[in-house]
């Protein structure tokens, strides 16, 4: 989720989205936490419960899920914004916890194929330009059986909150191309993932997914 601000002509997806989170970078954390309280409670404890092993974060923002991954995890964490990146740093210092930082794209991560364990990403393909190519970036990146881990908030099931969503985009698609109507779930299964599991709360507002790379995927292209 992020704040707003004016696009620019003639500027690309991707650098409105950097310039966005690195905008709102000071104060993202006060603003998460309000909707983490209401709205994602209890997401990011989901998350951490199953990542092991090599895990990349996409998209790590402030480095908000750092203190809920195991201790023997070796921790990777993308960011497209330096701002946010910065703080992310600051955060894995204050908990004592190394962490390799990158600043990227997810749907250019600059890491070779079978790379990590587990892939998070929370709380950003919803603004993330391309959402299908960034999976399946999260698809090469991991290892045949490897974990994929969501959390977004997503279409509502409930026809009166998707309408509110709809009007609402029309303001942050331009503002900060940012989407709630999107669905991550169809995209995670046409990249050949296998659904794990999968939730859906607050009125279908919000999914945690957790789906496998086959152990024997079908070649790229």
């Amino acid at each position: 989720m992020s704040g707003g601000a004016k696009a620019r002509t003639g500027e690309s997806p991707t650098a409105r989205q950097r310039r966005v989170w690195d905008r709102g970078a000071p104060s993202y954390d006060r603003q998460i936490a309000v909707f983490e309280k209401f709205q994602f409670g209890g997401g990011r404890e989901w998350l951490g419960a199953r990542a092991h092993g090599r895990v990349l974060e996409i998209a790590i923002g402030t480095g908000r899920n750092l203190s809920y991954y195991p201790t023997d995890a070796a921790v990777t964490g993308v960011e497209l914004s330096p701002a946010m990146l910065a703080i992310a740093r600051q955060r894995a210092t204050d908990l004592g916890r190394h962490v390799e930082f990158h600043e990227g794209d997810a749907e250019r991560l600059p890491f070779d194929d079978a790379s990590f364990d587990t892939v998070v990403c929370a709380l950003a393909l919803c603004s993330i330009p391309d959402p299908a190519t960034a999976i399946h970036e999260m698809m090469r990146v991991l290892v045949p059986g490897g974990r994929l881990l969501l959390l977004d908030h997503i279409a509502s099931t409930w026809p009166p909150v998707y309408a509110a969503q709809w009007l609402l985009e029309r303001l942050t698609i331009r503002a900060a191309g940012e989407y709630f109507t999107r669905r991550q779930r169809p995209l995670v299964q046409a990249a050949g993932f296998e659904v794990v599991e999968a939730e859906r709360l607050k009125a279908g507002t919000v999914e945690r997914i957790h789906a496998r790379k086959p152990a024997n995927p079908p070649p790229a292209g």
